[in-house]
């Protein structure tokens, strides 16, 4: 099997005017960025049709550390929906500079199931990382400027709650300390970096309805409380507009092709494990007005993304999945059956029957929010047909659709079955209305203690006394009947990541609570989860360069 790089490279890429006309968008109307990617305007996006046409959703199971292939499995679906016949987007999140050069490389799907240019996508693209980047630093530089010039005053801040962002993995940059040097150079004080996947303007981006919400919602960013206690907001600095402009063309979906020209609009990238992890509304409904079928992921497991995306995105949105798809590989279910993530590959029934109950827990919690499940089973080439036959007997059992899916060696033929799956089951048996995990109108511990409980199986909650101290700020400035985005461990229903499997009746502890007014909902840290991570043993970095005029690595 050759690269996912070098098979990128073989195909060859129709003009982005070609992939808008053939979804009928005028090819005058876009915004290319080269030959191969452009932007959308927003009006483009149809309220009708995002009402009348299908929205699937990929989520997974929990994953190892390699990952299930969620992306090339949500790729794939939108080629195999082609392939049957239906008129089939996929709507994605940008990948983040920090995982590429870190843990994983690329993430633009795999194999024959790709968004291309895959090199541009998983580094600059359009450059909407760095204008999230760019926009949250700014508020930084012009709210520590602020903080000079009131030095000496009534004016000033008693606490400062934001931080800076950066998108690369840097452990180094969680706590630092500012305003060294002379009075000139500002004033000194601890603070830190996030990732920028973690940065509220990036949920801001994700969660806009059009740019007049996006603008609003900059000016509800919490930015600190002044000395009697009241919040300070992006509004009181009178910065919203010039925020606002950094972000003009970010905010305009990104149009590419997948590795059978299929149309995608990949926008937008918050992480699952410390954000909401779900690509933008204004991306998912383009995609809906322009496809009969659109396909979008939500990160990481089901417990995470899909949670985030019922209860956040589609709450915020209007949105509510017609299907749920959920990925599942042997190696992941064998992992979650004790089996140690160097042994996963080899073949292991017992094992693989002990993990099946990861796969129930998630199926189980889906149904919950009233959808319907398919089980997509994501081929790897070391898997056995005995192994796969006890999956899909499994999934027989549990009255689940289950189809394999091997278009990362196939491309979108190896989707068909998949997709046909998929067809029939939105046409005869949909999921149901939505139902959300908690009421917005439910305490904040009550929210907190409906998902851990009622999605993650957790015994208790408990609360550090900063955490205790949030609630109080909570209520005090009424934001209790904000959504809830849990950032814990995506390796485990518990925040412990070495917790495998159906772990049950264990203790969560919220560490802190972080107020994100402006996109509209409350961070729960849960235990050491860390916003701004750090880099493995062996970077990816190590493996990317330029050979004779080639990117390599990224895959």
């Amino acid at each position: 099997m050759k690269s996912d790089i070098a098979i990128a490279r073989e195909i060859e890429l129709q003009r982005i005017e070609q992939i808008a006309e053939s979804i009928g968008l005028p090819p005058e109307q876009i915004e290319p960025y080269g030959r191969h990617i452009a932007k959308v305007p927003l009006s483009y996006i149809d309220e009708e049709k995002v009402k009348k046409n299908n929205l699937i959703l990929v989520t997974a199971i929990t994953p190892n550390k390699a990952g299930v292939g969620k992306t090339t499995v949500s790729i794939s679906l939108a080629l195999g929906l082609n392939q049957i016949g239906k008129k089939a987007i996929v709507a994605l999140r940008e990948p983040s500079l920090g995982p590429c050069f870190g843990m994983k490389g690329g993430a633009a799907g795999g194999g024959y199931a790709q968004v291309l240019p895959m090199e541009n996508i998983n580094l600059h693209f359009t450059g909407d990382f760095h204008a999230v980047t760019s926009a949250h630093n700014m508020i930084t530089a012009l709210l520590e400027n602020y903080i000079y010039q009131n030095r000496n005053t009534c004016e000033g801040l008693s606490e400062i709650l934001w931080k800076r962002v950066l998108d690369v993995n840097d452990r180094s940059l969680r706590n630092t300390v500012t305003g060294l040097g002379a009075i000139s150079d500002g004033i000194p004080r601890q603070t830190g970096f996030d990732i920028t996947p973690a940065s509220e303007i990036m949920a801001i981006l994700c969660l806009a309805k059009d740019f007049e919400d996006l603008r609003h919602r900059l000016e509800n960013i919490l930015l600190g409380y002044t000395k009697e206690g009241q919040p300070f907001l992006v509004k009181d600095l009178g910065i919203a507009g010039a925020i606002a402009v950094l972000l003009k063309d970010a905010v305009k979906p990104n149009l590419v092709q997948t590795t059978e020209h299929t149309p995608a609009f990949v926008h937008g990238g918050p992480f699952a494990n410390i954000a909401h992890g779900c690509n933008s509304i204004l991306a998912t409904k383009m995609a809906l007005s322009f496809g009969e079928y659109a396909v979008t992921e939500a990160g990481f497991g089901a417990d995470l993304g899909a949670e985030k995306f019922f209860d956040i995105k589609c709450r915020e949105s209007g949105l509510s999945p017609k299907l749920t798809v959920l990925v599942a590989t042997l190696r992941a279910l064998k992992l979650h059956g004790g089996v140690a993530e160097t042994e996963i590959k080899a073949p292991n029934a017992e094992a693989l029957r002990r993990g099946l109950a990861n796969l129930d827990r998630h199926i189980y919690n889906l149904k919950k929010f009233g959808q319907q499940v398919v089980v997509a089973f994501n081929r790897f080439d070391t898997d056995t047909e005995d192994e796969i036959n006890i999956v899909r007997n499994h999934c027989a059992e549990q009255h689940v659709g289950f189809a394999v899916n091997d278009a990362f060696a196939q491309g979108g033929k190896g989707a068909v079955e998949l997709a046909r799956l998929v067809v029939e089951m939105v046409e005869n048996t949909p999921s149901q209305p939505l139902r959300y995990a908690y009421d917005l109108e439910s305490p904040v511990k009550a929210k907190i203690d409906k998902i851990a409980k009622d999605i993650y199986s957790a015994g208790s909650v408990v609360y550090s006394s900063k955490a205790e101290g949030k609630l109080k700020k909570i209520a005090m400035q009424s934001l209790d009947n904000l959504p809830v985005c849990i950032a814990k461990t995506q390796y485990s229903f518990s925040s412990d990541p070495k917790a495998k499997g159906d772990v049950r009746d264990f203790e969560l502890k919220v560490s802190d609570i972080i107020i994100n007014r402006g996109a509209g909902m409350l961070v729960v840290i849960i235990g050491e989860i860390m916003r701004m991570p750090g880099l493995p043993e062996e970077p990816q970095a190590v493996h990317i360069d330029i050979v004779n005029g080639f990117i390599e690595g990224l895959s």
